[in-house]
């Protein structure tokens, strides 16, 4: 019976071992090993006369675009112009009208061109 009390002893002593070694591995926790995949892109080799050809395409870009708003803004101008002559035009032909109206209404006869001396034409008209 010794002989089972030291082999249970020396059993116990080893499971008890066992257990302290798988317990104190436990505690500090296993290495976890991480594989990273970076996506760190490179921009293609690019000669100097590409960046060139880049820059001008750039700057006729913007060159183009001010050419528009320039444009833009002259036809907006012309017909704003257009506008106003239009108003002056009406306002001379009633102008024209109404001298016309009071020239009869006085008997007064208009001139023709041929009848009038050169220096009374005005340049305009010449």
């Amino acid at each position: 019976m010794r002989i089972n009390k030291n082999l249970l002893a020396v059993a116990a002593g080893i499971i008890v071992c066992v257990a302290v070694v798988w317990f104190s591995s436990s505690i500090q926790g296993s290495q976890k090993t991480y594989e990273l995949h970076p996506q760190v892109t490179i921009p293609p080799y690019r000669t100097d006369t590409t960046r060139v050809i880049d820059a001008y395409e750039r700057l006729m870009e913007r060159y183009m675009d001010l050419t528009e708003r320039n444009l833009t803004k002259i036809g907006i101008e012309l017909k704003a112009a257009a506008k106003t002559l239009d108003s002056i035009d009406s306002k001379l032909t009633e102008l024209s009208a109404r001298t016309a109206r009071i020239e009869q209404a006085l008997g007064i006869e208009q001139a023709n061109k041929a009848d009038r001396p050169e220096s009374e034409i005005p340049p305009a008209q010449k």
